[in-house]
């Protein structure tokens, strides 16, 4: 099926729609479709995806519980650089989401065009059960974040150590093999150094720390081929806590699943916990939050789980791949001055913290 994905919510259509729909077998047809909003990159939360904002309505004999408030995400226009994150996400919410019970955005329809590397995601709008939509300028609240550790336990320990990474999914990538992996370590490197070199105070925090661009790559390399020598599951990928959406029913979900990959579970935990909580309140309470998250982790099944004080370790290493990754390769146009320099402030304080570069070391 040939696909012309637009970039905007001027080449939307109910024929469009209704193709995205027919591309994973779906029935469901829309008979009309009006776009409602869209944001662009740079515009608000929108980093390595455009979002168009669509109402629609059913054919009749469509499934009673479908949405009609969407969100159509597309390519971001600017390159085609990100072609291996597009077609990471459609496959997960292609092949996995479906047999997910966790809080995710529900989908309707996907395409991933290899030629152009342009995507489309026909998601739920998560506005029609009154999510909120944190990042660091809010105040979360510690059961919050256990609701978002509960989500994540539910997920790690579905996929821990599955024998289907061997069989049906053996196409899930790691941190090592993939385009993903391609591109956030031969890529995304000196973009990374661009904002090193042009924004003084990304200059300033790596300078603080002792290190420089090529040293946190090296830890982060050091610390992915440490990670694959440990249990494996399956990953969210990117869980700072502007991934995130609570809903009413005291729920936590995940968004954006363009990172997702299989690899150590603490790679989750630990941005997760650091983003989601000022300073003292980390200093304060992450411990017990690791506590809990591994009790939940068990209580959904997975076997064989490390200790804590192991555990421990690993949260407290894997805090260089979001130093280096996480917010470093962001430019401040993506999500604001404010929410990029206080993502900065909690990593960089996290990692002195937990003597995260002394861990990083006796694995190098």
């Amino acid at each position: 099926m040939a696909f012309e994905h637009p970039i905007s919510g001027e080449g939307v259509s109910t024929d469009y729609l209704n193709k995205l729909f027919a591309a994973v077998g779906s029935h469901a047809r829309v008979t009309d479709a009006v776009v409602t909003g869209d944001k662009s990159y740079g515009q608000e939360m929108v980093s390595t995806a455009a979002r168009t904002f669509i109402e629609v309505k059913y054919a009749p004999g469509a499934p009673a519980d479908l949405p009609t408030r969407l969100v159509l995400k597309l390519a971001r226009g600017v390159d085609d650089i990100m072609g291996p994150f597009y077609r990471n996400e459609v496959e997960f919410y292609t092949h996995i989401r479906p047999d997910l019970s966790i809080e995710a955005p529900r989908s309707l329809g996907g395409h991933f065009d290899v030629k152009s590397k342009r995507f489309s995601l026909i998601l739920e709008d998560l506005r029609e059960r009154r999510a909120r939509f944190p990042n660091v300028l809010d105040s979360v609240t510690l059961d919050e974040v256990r609701c978002l550790l509960q989500t994540l336990a539910n997920l790690h320990a579905r996929y821990w150590n599955s024998p289907r990474f061997r069989d049906d999914l053996r196409w899930v990538e790691t941190h090592l093999t993939g385009g993903v992996a391609d591109l956030m370590n031969n890529l995304a490197p000196s973009y990374i150094q661009h904002e090193i070199d042009t924004q003084k105070f990304k200059a300033e925090f790596v300078g603080s720390i002792g290190a420089t661009g090529a040293t946190l790559l090296a830890g982060v390399q050091a610390l992915q081929r440490h990670q694959a020598r440990l249990p494996q599951t399956l990953l969210h990928g990117d869980t700072h806590l502007g991934n995130t959406y609570l809903l009413p029913n005291a729920r936590g979900g995940l968004l954006d699943w363009q990172l997702m990959v299989r690899g150590h579970h603490m790679h989750d935990v630990s941005y997760l916990i650091t983003t989601a909580l000022t300073i003292a309140d980390r200093r304060s309470h992450e411990r017990d939050l690791l506590a809990f998250y591994l009790d939940q982790l068990a209580a959904a099944g997975a076997s064989g789980v490390a200790n804590f004080e192991t555990t421990w370790r690993e949260y407290r290493r894997a805090l260089v791949w979001g130093v280096y990754i996480g917010w470093l390769t962001t430019p401040v146009v993506n999500y604001g001055w404010e929410i990029n320099v206080v993502n900065h402030l909690r990593l960089i304080t996290a990692y002195v913290d937990h003597e995260t570069a002394k861990l990083v070391k006796e694995i190098q």
